[in-house]
């Protein structure tokens, strides 16, 4: 087997940036980081620019003019994969909203197919709702959600050759439900719900591993009342994802919450609808109109409908409007979404024995390749 060598670029660790060193791939794997690269090599010069983990968004409702809830196929997972590769996504979970019993059905069977089939990207997927709280429904159809029983157990603790994440309102989930959920190895995730800060507490007791989009749609932080943000910004061991559009979140948010919280607990997140990666700004959710206004999705009444946003503008948006350095940028777009998902002894960092899962940024920090398990694309932004 060839080794591939690919020189020319800064390479980004989990602590620092390297300079004129090559990333050696075999296969599906890195082989190595060296100084001098072996004759036997076919060598790659990328140019300058800088080499670093492929990004890994672990909320995407969808991409290319798809929509997963109207499309829980292979064929729409493999076409939403695709439309965000090109801006550096080499790891994904493609997200389902609120929706009836044989959506999530359809929805789960597609990501275990897609699994099975190896599309490329698709890491399992993710159920936000529709386990909500009316109160907090955001854009999401109220007349979907419901109760988590048994059946709803059963579906959503059916093994996985993936990973799963569930997004639920702690408040409104029945005793033990959380628990037996995370025993099962599912990664419940709070969201839209009204747990104040104590029972967001008992949640996390009781295997809560994190926190839908932070900020959004959950009570918030006061003097006297800390809500579920001030119990997500306290706690060091669960992570939580941020819409780091500048709209969404106010920058000046996104910076307490990194102060606060600290590198390790922030995963970038683009919440993305069909927009992204497509041809039409204007698509259709729960018989809505969903229109995109001044870079973000919105509803006819203006409610925030998802996002336009694509990880590659997340990554310079947490280094122009969050002042991180590339390196800290990197870990929030990878690694952290890596060690959320427990696959960061597979992807999420450059180090021998990972996946080669790559993104390759131009000076201007913009997308120009992709590697996914070692194979490359040139399709960039």
């Amino acid at each position: 087997m060839t080794m591939t060598a690919l020189t020319g670029a800064r390479i980004v660790l989990p602590d620092r940036i390297i300079d004129e060193q090559a990333l050696l791939i075999e296969g599906t794997r890195i082989a190595g980081l060296v100084e001098r690269v072996p004759d036997t090599c076919e060598v790659h010069d990328l140019g300058g620019g800088w080499l670093l983990p492929g990004f890994i968004d672990t909320q995407v409702n969808g991409g290319g003019d798809v929509l997963f809830n109207d499309h829980p196929t292979v064929a729409g997972i493999r076409a939403i994969a695709e439309a965000h590769r090109r801006y550096g996504t080499t790891g994904l979970l493609p997200a389902l909203i609120s929706d009836r019993a044989p959506i999530v059905d359809a929805a789960v069977a597609a990501g275990e197919d897609a699994l099975a089939a190896g599309v490329p990207g698709v890491l399992g997927i993710h159920i936000e709702g529709p386990h909500l709280n009316p109160g907090k429904k955001g854009i999401h159809d109220a007349a979907r959600f419901s109760a988590i029983d048994p059946d709803a157990l059963a579906r959503l603790t059916m093994p996985s050759r993936g990973r799963r994440i569930v997004t639920l309102a702690p408040e409104l989930a029945p005793a033990g439900a959380v628990r037996a959920l995370s025993e099962a190895g599912i990664l419940v995730c709070a969201g839209h719900s009204l747990a104040d800060y104590d029972q967001t507490r008992t949640a996390l007791s009781e295997g809560l591993a994190g926190f839908t989009h932070l900020f959004n749609a959950m009570t918030q932080f006061l003097s006297r009342e800390p809500g579920m943000v001030g119990a997500a910004l306290e706690d060091r061991t669960s992570h939580f994802g941020l819409i780091a559009d500048g709209l969404h979140v106010h920058p000046a948010a996104l910076r307490v919450a990194l102060v606060a919280r600290g590198i390790a607990g922030l995963m970038l997140v683009t919440d993305a609808m069909p927009p992204v990666g497509g041809q039409r700004d204007r698509f259709t959710l729960m018989g809505q109109d969903i229109a995109v206004i001044d870079g973000t999705c919105r509803g006819p009444d203006g409610t925030l409908a998802g996002s336009a946003l694509t990880m590659a503008q997340a990554f310079r948006n947490a280094i122009n409007l969050m002042g991180c350095d590339m390196v800290a940028a990197s870990r929030m777009a990878s690694g952290n979404a890596a060690t959320f998902l427990r696959l960061d002894h597979e992807t999420g960092a450059i180090a021998p024995g990972l996946r080669a899962d790559l993104v390759h940024l131009d000076d201007a920090r913009r997308v120009t390749a992709t590697w996914i398990s070692g194979t490359r694309e040139d399709r960039g932004e």
